[in-house]
Parts: C-alpha cells; structure tokens; sequence
C-alpha cells in the first residue's frame, strides 16, 4: 500500500487487456509497482488530497434543480430603443433614442425537469434580464399571455397537480394524467389558459419563432409622475410558427434537445434571433373601460381594443460559455424593477417566492452577486460581508449619508431607489371581488372563434388526446362542461372524440364589452403569421450517387442566399459522387434522422440516385412523414419518382393533391422552380392539404 502515497497523485480506473480484470493505478507509477484489483479486498486510502478534492467537487458541485423552468436555454444580446420613450417613463434605458442594453434572455419549459425533451406541449418561460445603468429589469413572461389562475395562494397546488403523479412519477413533461385534469376541472379562471396551451401555441417550432407576453400588467410612470398601464408584448421578426402534435412527439424521439439546438445554431450562424418589444397603453383613467380587470392575470387586452406601439428590438447575438455558469445559475426575480416601471396590484405576483426559492436552491441569500445575476451599475456597494464575495470596495465606507461621497453621486445613488406610485389605501385590502373576476369563459370564446379552421381541428384533437389519457370519467365530464360554456361545437367535437355525451350547457350571460360575440382577434391566429422569411429554416436535401448536380447547385446556393441552412441526407455516411464525378460529404444518414427535424425536403434528379432511394424505406418515409406535417417538398427532374413512390405508399394515389409540392421537368427554368420552393418554405406549413390524417407514417 506504501505505493499509493505521494503529492497530487490522481487514482483513475483502467481497462485491462486481459479478460474482465480492471485495476486501480495511480498516474505517474513507476515501472514495477504493485497495482491493486478492485477484486481484491483492500482498502483504497485517501492520502492523495488531489483525488479527495475530485470527489467532493464531484458529489457537492451540483445545485438542486428548480421547482420549475427547468429545461432551459439561454443567449446573451442587446436591446435598442427606436424613440425616446420619456412621455411614458422615467426609466434610464428607454430615454434615449438608440440607446444600447445588454440583455440576458432564458428560454425554458415549465414542467419539465432537466433533460427532459424540448418539444412537449407546455408553455414557455420568455424572460429578459435588462443590464440598464440603473440596475436589473426582470421581464419574466411566457409565450402563452395568461394565466391558470388568478391568485397566488393555490399556485404551488398548480404545480403540484401538473408535474407527475407521486406514486409513480409518470407521466414525465406531460400533463396527460389526473391530477392535472383535476384541478383544471376544478378551477374554471384556467379556461381561457387552458386553450391556448391546448393549442399549437405550445408547440413552437423554435424559441426564435414565438411570441413572448409580460403577462401582468405594468405602470410606467414618466418624469412629470404620470403613470400608464401597460402589457409587455415581442414580436419575433421570423413569425409565429409552431409544429403539429404528432411531427412534436416524433421530435421527442429523434431530437430531444431539438429547440436548444435551434436556437445556438442560429446564433452560430449570424442569423441573430431578434424581437420587436410593444407595449399597450392605457391611461390610468380608462381602467374601467373593459368587460375585463387588468389586474386579472388570466385576461389580456386584445390587439384589436388597444393597438401595439413598438418601442424597441431584442436582438440575442452571443451564445453561453459555460451552462451552469450562465443558464443554471440565473435568477429572474419580479421584483427586479428600475424606477419607472413598477405592477400595479396584482393578487397572483408571489413578490416573496421568487426569493425565497433563489436562496434556497442557489445557497445563499447573495444570489445576485454572481456574474450572470449582478447588476452591471454598482448598486450593491454597501452588501460587503457574505460569503463568496466576488467584488471589492476600496473606501471604506459601508453605511448610507456618509459624507466621503459627492452630493452628486449620493442623489444618483438615491435616484434608483424603487418608489411606488402613491395611491389610495382603503381599510379593506381585496382586488379580487370584482364581478369581472367570474367571467371565466369570454376571452376563451374569443380565442376559439378567432383560430383558423386547421387550428380549430388541431386544439379539439388536442384536447381529445389529453382527455382520453385521464381515467376518471366524472373529471373528463366537468372538462367537457367547461367547454360548453366556451363554444357549443367545440364542446360536441371534445365529446364525440371521447365517446360521451355532451353535457347540457348552462346559459350563460356575456360580460358586456361594446362588442358582438361574434367578433374575432387576428393576432391570436397563427394563420396571419409572417411568412415571406426562409431565415433559420433547415432543409434536407435527399442524395444518392449520381445525383444531378446543375439544378442541386442553383437550388442550394439560393436557399443558403435566403438564411436556410441545408443538410446532406443519404442512405449511409461518407461521401456520394453526382453526375458529374465530383464528391459531396454527408452530414446525415436517412437511419438517424427523420424529416420532423427539418423544415422542407429537396430531392435532386439524378435516374441512379432517384432509384436507389426509391428502395430504401427510410428515404420514402422521410417523404411521407414531410407532407403528412404540411411541409414543402420539392423535386426536380426524376426527383419527381420519390415523390410518387411515396404517395403509393400512402394514399392509393400517384401524386401527393395540395399545395406545397413543388416539381419540375427538364424544361422547367430553373429560377422559376427555386422562386416557387423558396415560398413554399416561407410559408412554414400547409395545413389545408387533403387527407392528410390518413397517411401512415
């Protein structure tokens, strides 16, 4: 055992050559020393500090995951102001037009913990951390604009009812169970929520092609000490796009961490992902004006009612260096307000759990002095003794009105101060007796009369999945009766799905709002979505050898030209020769992916390559699967016979019907086909194509 002792000597396992014999040794051995068999019943002693310092950083480095927004990725960019915003507020960072702020944006799902898949239906967290000279502004928000509930007392019943079941731990990043179902049908403030999560809004096709919502309603309040209510809203300058529930489940499979990569990818490439940041004003003296209270979280203000005015853009241009560093270790905070911007009361803003759960899972009631969480402006220069401590103060003073600073200084210090608004203070403190509390159903009935005919199907299916995967009957009846309040048809649709009978609806009186219950809100469709963009967009070409090579260069150089990215899909890695003899590498074999990782498919002629992926099952699958999920699918010259071959396969036919699937001959100007694949792309999906659900793939 005499040779095991010495200064920073590092004990590592080694594989022998001999049959299953694996042994103990100690780096740096001299020729001839004794090694010892982890067969043997020796004791391994800990004598080499270096090896001890390993495990324990090994066993105590990692902090406890979160309760929720687990999963998450994140960037680093700047936000820039379009105008001087100083009508509305007084903060420093929205004053000047052009003026710069370094940001910090964490994408995440909300159920799920870490590692589990990115495409499960969920929403998201979208928040932004502002670095502005006056500290850090959390704008913690989410992809869906409002809330389950209304109150902050039954939150941690929410998110114990949503994750999995205690007596197995199933479902995972699911909310397909009971428990969840159960407390919906019991709460009926999440309706309105609840469809649009039902929806393909919690589907996105990237964290770069969705909308982001403050959630809660804001006060501004400018120099002169006027305020303004305002909701938080981002654009995505790509378009709000999302992906079908069954190309989502296979994504799962194929790529779990599918929108993690996405978004570095594109940040890797130069395409930035960048957001428009509106606001909706409404003057303090028109609160009353709407069939809604903007306290209420689980309403929002329609775009129609108040206008979005765009103040600036969010432009993410710098990927993380270290995950744990960066994306494990921040800590939003609400309460993270610079002067200016403050919530107006709000029963469901938990002001004290964002704290508490910081200290408890990061160790440390400093949690804000690690990098990613410490304000760029020095506005903890008296917090000195805690422990880690990463900055030192040269003066020596640590207490306020202390005359070893300048008056100047002192008054700037004091000008970032947070102060409220003052306002009137009744003996009764209760925001939640308003009438408009128990309108429940209304913003529930507009989003479902304002989504498009494929994404009407699209929720009723949704709906039909997750319902039929709960056990309990009476819970999928009081669900189904919910519905009934929301929309008659959608109520009979859900049920018929289910095999039940549509339970009677209660007549219910509207909320009066100046407007017709027939009246719809186009931003809440998917279906207006921008769509003139190929920027981010990832193609598979489908190649074999003797590929045509003249038409596969002037498509890719085009595609590339737009923003898209392209991958070379084959039967087996390595290289193929086109038909001309040049070779081109492979980035992927048709066994490891599948077409729900891209976008659109292109399928080069070529009469030997064309034939030898008409043989390989995957290859007619990957075409399938592409227009089964509406997707663009292009083919030139003997391309076409893929196309064919597949359509078959799959819907007694010779040719796929619908738009989006984009031939040409050989007399076809080749800038006629490219100008017609490049829109069919920008167009993301087409959902109108027929039979698409009986397709098997």
């Amino acid at each position: 055992m005499e040779n095991f002792k010495g200064d920073n000597q590092m004990m590592k396992m080694i594989a022998s050559p001999l049959a299953d014999e694996r042994y103990v040794s100690v780096e740096g051995m001299r020729d001839g020393d004794q090694k010892l068999s982890l067969h043997d019943n020796s004791a391994v002693l800990f004598e080499g500090h270096a090896l001890r310092d390993k495990i324990i950083r090994f066993d105590h480095g990692r902090i406890p995951q979160s309760e929720i927004n687990t999963s998450a990725a994140a960037a680093q960019g700047v936000f820039t102001v379009y105008e001087s915003q100083c009508e509305l507020t007084k903060a420093l960072f929205l004053k000047a037009p052009g003026t710069v702020t370094p940001v910090f944006v964490r994408f995440s799902s909300v159920v799920g913990g870490r590692g589990s898949a990115d495409c499960a239906r969920d929403p998201r967290e979208f928040a932004v951390r502002f670095y502005t000279g006056e500290g850090n502004f959390d704008l913690v928000g989410s992809n869906i604009p409002v809330s389950y509930i209304q109150d902050a007392s039954i939150l941690s019943d929410l998110m114990r009812a949503v994750r999995s079941e205690t007596n197995n731990q199933a479902p995972h990043v699911s909310s397909t169970h009971n428990t969840f179902w159960d407390f919906i049908s019991l709460t009926p403030e999440s309706t309105n929520s609840l469809m649009w999560v039902m929806s393909d809004r919690a589907l996105p096709r990237s964290f770069a092609m969705m909308e982001g919502f403050g959630m809660h309603t804001f006060r501004l309040t400018n120099a002169e000490g006027k305020s303004s209510l305002v909701k938080f809203h981002w654009k995505p300058l790509l378009g709000v796009h999302s992906l079908v529930w069954d190309e989502a489940m296979k994504l799962s499979a194929k790529d779990a961490d599918f929108q993690r990569r996405h978004l570095w990818e594109l940040i890797d490439q130069g395409h930035f992902p960048e957001w428009e940041l509106g606001v909706q004003v409404v003057a303090e003296e028109d609160l009353g004006k709407f069939n809604f209270d903007l306290q209420d979280a689980t309403k929002l203000i329609p775009e129609s009612l108040v206008p979005l005015r765009f103040i600036g853009r969010l432009t993410l241009n710098r990927n993380p260096e270290n995950y744990f560093d960066e994306i494990e270790q921040v800590a939003f905070h609400s309460q993270h307000l610079v002067t200016g911007i403050e919530f107006i009361e709000n029963p469901l803003l938990t002001k004290f759990s964002y704290s508490d759960a910081k200290m408890s899972r990061l160790c440390s009631t400093q949690f804000n002095a690690s990098p990613v969480n410490r304000a760029r402006a020095m506005l903890d220069r008296l917090k000195r003794e805690f422990q880690l401590r990463g900055l030192t103060h040269a003066d020596r003073t640590e207490y306020e009105s202390h005359s070893s600073v300048s008056e100047q200084s002192a008054a700037s210090y004091w000008s970032t101060a947070h102060h409220n608004v003052p306002a009137a203070v009744e003996n009764k403190k209760n925001p939640a007796t308003n009438s408009l509390w128990d309108d429940h159903y209304s913003q529930a009935a507009l989003f479902w009369r304002s989504q498009s005919v494929w994404e009407q199907n699209h929720l009723v299916s949704a709906f039909c999945f997750e319902l039929a995967k709960v056990s309990v009957p009476e819970i999928r009846e009081r669900i189904v009766s919910h519905l009934t309040q929301v929309d008659g048809t959608l109520a009979t649709r859900v049920a018929e799905g289910l095999g039940m009978i549509v339970p009677t609806a209660i007549v219910r009186k509207e909320a009066s709002s100046g407007t017709s219950n027939q009246f719809v809100e186009p931003s809440f469709s998917m279906a207006h979505a921008r769509k003139d963009l190929i920027v981010g967009r990832c193609i598979a070409v489908l190649v074999a050898n003797g590929f045509e090579r003249e038409r596969f260069t002037a498509v890719c150089a085009a595609l590339l030209s737009g923003g898209a990215s392209l991958k070379i899909i084959s039967s087996r890695l390595g290289a193929v020769k086109c038909n001309q003899g040049q070779s081109l590498q492979v980035d992927n074999s048709l066994a490891t992916v599948g077409s729900v990782m891209f976008d659109a498919v292109y399928i080069p002629g070529g009469q030997r390559s064309v034939e030898a992926l008409c043989k390989d099952a995957n290859a007619v699958l990957f075409v399938k699967e592409a227009y089964k999920h509406g997707k663009a699918v292009a083919a030139s010259n003997e391309g076409g016979m893929l196309i064919t071959r597949a359509a078959r396969s799959s819907v007694m036919s010779d040719v796929f019907k619908g738009p989006g699937v984009i031939t040409a001959g050989p007399n076809t100007p080749t800038d006629e086909f490219v100008k017609a694949f490049i829109g069919a792309v920008a167009n993301h999906r087409f959902n109108e194509r027929p039979d698409m659900g009986a397709i098997v793939a």
